[in-house]
């Protein structure tokens, strides 16, 4: 190729331009340690604005003025600094490379390929047809280098050797290699020598990644649109790297802390005598349940907004009746709309042309639940307000939350152009295809690539789509209870959805694979910005047992988002289905949740600021352990709770990497006497009614008392636990668990040497304690001869326990 020539920079001095004959490459720096390099091969044949690049709406990225640039030319070299990451460009090769003073973040090779810098010099796979690789980028992948993150998907957290798809995919009961799944999140996370990086790919097209499979020292992706935007994101650790992510595309609100409790689902609460038996039955066995989620049986023919007149003859009474039992309702919405007249709301849409089009220009038809369907375009701003509006339907029944389904978006059939609604039958649709890109038929059961939403095509807009549904579902609730945070629950998404929803794994199985691979994926959501994610509890496919029930219970005390659901096929899975000892077995795992809930809400706070995730991989804090990157069974809540739950049937005896530092084992949140040395291997007894959990040195732990559901997030009974440790630490986070109201923030530190142990805690924020007193349980004492400032003290099986007044600041402990 030319050379690429560098353009007048006077205007702005915060983006940079090179053009070649036909390519155009954009360089900026939205945020201090983020480089961006937008580049588009063919510039000149799709763009009158040549050499210029159009403006680019982003569904992920929020607008920043940006940092200015400094730029330095020493022949055909190009060297562009910003925010800390200086970029070295070949304008004679196109290659590049962004790294940070001595640390290489990112490698761009064989950029010198027809037609443009970004054309890989090899054959791809034959993975897709040519049409769906219009675009490529290849980077150098080091031999040692890790690469975490994408999304949710199937597989170990490091990625390499793996080849991945974007395309948002209705992945019904899905097996534990399946690809694609349900979202899309192009950040990738890479971890080399002990640091981390970031590489976020903002294009909503079709794409696909090869992780080294095909080449061992290539990273390449391959996507069906005219340009790759991609951002380099510096590390060093890999809370650093989704910070930054965080600041790019958003962080995720602080939920009400009732998200936080368990729920209760099942495709087949048929009625609303169903859904109160179900809610009872948890208050009559002393459960705690804090949210019942409706599936679509409780809508009318499937018409999306609406309650079947005969089976839920008064909704407000049925949300009004679980209310008073302390649970909130959460109904399913779908985007699909019954495509028959006499709906009000299609009739809405299609008059005032909301409706997802052919490619000939007439509505989109096609069948989902309802037959036929047509499909509301979500990714266009007017049509995402007017389906905020629709959300009346059930705000004002006083809705707790909503849940968000079969918005890849789904198709069960699609038919053929210039059908119309009314004279279509069920049996003329076209059955979904399989194979990808061939024509206009879909891929997977989804809508034609060819679509239309407004200007831009399906293919370009399909991973997209599930962003507007929940942007206008957090819109609705926001505005109809500005008094209230809401909480939205998504199957699908795109970079970004972390701002409007959580998500949850989608359609799993009852087997005990599906139990595994649950960590390593919600683990992959958490990496990729999506801090609030779940997985269906027991499995949402098939018959669960009452053995992988109780263990699927225990993995999941750390879930995020922490439901039960199946599938109306299934054989029922609420709690009390399996009788004793499985029943107590799993009162006790959701006492043990209901207790974690200050550590847990103080996650989730530290992730709507940081972007940090709550359920962690070993690796999140030891980038550089080979050994805590290949731990699949256990994982971080918090960099000092580790928790290794049984995951293969009959199992009572498990082993799980602990990494450096000592570690005590808990029992029921009790301490045993003998930490653990930690950068081993430790095998722990798990026999049915044990998850073993480990507490990191020095780090203390807030707790309160179990419940039957959640209140207020202003503890009234708080006890700090210790982990033996020189340097502790601790942090809580307290509000009143909704609204905008008074908030406090307590950090603990304190060191332990000589014999003396000083603990001292600082506090921020308006919000007044609603406890008369805190207690302390540290460990790995054997003696004390005095304790200042102690209302009460006991030593007790290595643990010393103290009463403190609520307003205490020190506390001076002498052996």
């Amino acid at each position: 190729m030319s050379s690429l020539r560098l353009t007048d920079q006077t205007e702005d001095p915060h983006h940079l331009r090179l053009s070649g004959p036909r390519d155009v490459l954009e360089i900026s720096a939205p945020l201090p340690g983020v480089l961006r390099l937008r580049h588009a091969p063919d510039a000149l044949g799709r763009a009158l604005t040549f050499p210029a690049l159009p403006p680019k709406r982003s569904f992920a990225v929020l607008g920043s003025p940006g940092l200015a640039l400094n730029v330095r030319e020493d022949g055909h070299l190009l060297e562009v600094s910003a925010g800390g990451l200086l970029l070295t460009l070949s304008r004679r090769s196109g290659q590049w490379q962004v790294s940070e003073g001595a640390e290489l973040l990112a490698k761009a090779t064989d950029w010198d390929a027809a037609p443009g810098p970004v054309q890989g010099a090899y054959a791809p796979a034959a993975a897709a047809p040519p049409e769906l690789r219009r675009t490529h980028l290849s980077l150098h992948a080091p031999e040692e280098a890790a690469y975490l993150g994408l999304g949710g998907r199937t597989g170990p957290h490091d990625r390499r050797g793996r080849r991945l798809t974007f395309w948002n995919t209705d992945a019904y009961q899905h097996t534990t290699e399946a690809d694609p799944l349900y979202t899309s999140l192009p950040l990738l996370l890479t971890l080399r020598g002990g640091a981390a990086s970031g590489l976020f790919v903002d294009e909503p097209w079709r794409m696909e990644l090869d992780l080294a499979r095909l080449d061992p020292g290539t990273l390449r992706w391959d996507s069906a649109g005219p340009e790759l935007d991609v951002y380099v994101i510096a590390g060093p650790q890999p809370a650093d790297v989704l910070r930054r992510y965080a600041e790019l595309t958003g962080k995720a609100p602080l939920p009400p802390l009732w998200a936080l409790g368990a729920g209760q689902s099942r495709w087949g609460y048929r009625s609303h005598a169903e859904a109160l038996a179900a809610a009872r039955g948890y208050r009559d066995r002393g459960l705690p349940l804090d949210a019942l989620y409706l599936d679509i049986d409780y809508m009318d023919a499937y018409r999306v907004w609406t309650f079947d007149p005969a089976r839920f003859p008064d909704p407000a009474a049925t949300v009004r009746e679980l209310r008073d039992l302390g649970v909130r309702t959460v109904p399913i919405v779908d985007p699909a709309l019954h495509a028959q007249p006499g709906n009000p709301v299609y009739e809405e849409a299609l008059a005032a042309g909301h409706l997802v089009q052919t490619a000939r220009g007439e509505p989109l038809v096609g069948e989902v639940w309802p037959n036929p369907a047509v499909w509301p375009d979500l990714t266009r701003p007017e049509v995402v307000e007017w389906w905020a509006a629709q959300h009346r339907a059930l705000t004002d029944l006083g809705v707790g939350g909503q849940w968000n389904d079969m918005n890849e978006p789904s198709a069960f059939s699609v038919r053929p152009s210039s059908a119309t609604p009314g004279s279509a039958t069920p049996g003329s649709a076209t059955p979904v295809a399989a194979s990808p890109g061939q024509g206009t038929e879909p891929e997977g059961k989804t809508l034609p690539a060819d679509a239309r939403h407004g200007e831009r095509s399906h293919l370009e807009v399909h991973n997209a789509y599930a962003n507007g549904m929940n942007e206008a579902s957090r819109r609705a609730y926001r505005e109809a209870r500005p008094n209230e945070r809401p909480w939205i629950l998504s199957r699908a998404g795109y970079a970004g959805i972390q701002r409007f929803a959580g998500l949850w794994t989608g359609d799993n199985s009852a087997e005990w694979s599906h139990l595994a691979q649950s960590l390593p994926m919600i683990a992959g959501l958490g990496l990729s910005g999506v801090a609030l994610a779940g997985a269906d509890v027991g499995g949402f496919g098939g018959d669960t047992t009452g053995e992988l029930l109780t263990r699927w219970y225990q993995a999941a005390v750390g879930y995020p988002f922490l439901r039960n659901h199946s599938e109306a096929r299934a054989r029922p899975q609420e709690p009390w289905r399996f009788g004793e000892p499985y029943l107590g077995h799993i009162r006790e795992a959701l006492a043990l949740r209901y207790r974690l809930l200050p550590h847990l809400y103080t996650l989730v706070w530290q992730a709507s600021q940081e972007g940090s995730p709550v359920l962690r991989p070993l690796a999140f804090h030891h980038p550089g352990d080979p050994y805590a990157l290949a731990e699949q069974g256990a994982y971080l809540l918090g960099e000092g709770l580790l928790i290794a739950p049984v995951l293969r049937a009959s199992e009572r005896v498990k082993a799980t990497y602990l990494p450096p530092g000592e570690w005590t084992e808990l029992r029921g949140l009790r301490p045993l006497p003998q930490p653990r040395p930690g950068g081993a291997v430790a095998l722990t007894e798990a026999p049915l009614g044990h998850l073993p959990i480990f507490l990191g040195s020095g780090y203390a732990l807030p707790l309160t008392a179990p419940a039957e559901r959640t209140g207020s997030a202003q503890w009234a009974e708080l006890t700090w636990l210790i982990g033996p440790g020189e340097e502790l630490s601790g942090t809580l986070y307290e509000d009143e668990g909704d609204g905008e109201g008074p908030w406090r923030l307590t950090r603990l530190s304190g060191r332990r040497g000589g014999g003396i142990t000083t603990l001292r805690r600082v506090t921020e924020g308006s919000l007044r304690p609603a406890r008369g007193r805190e207690r302390l349980e540290l460990c790995g004492f054997t003696s004390v001869r005095s304790v200042q400032h102690a209302q009460h003290y006991a030593l007790e099986g290595g643990v010393l326990r103290l009463t403190l007044p609520s307003d205490w600041e020190e506390v001076v402990i002498r052996e």
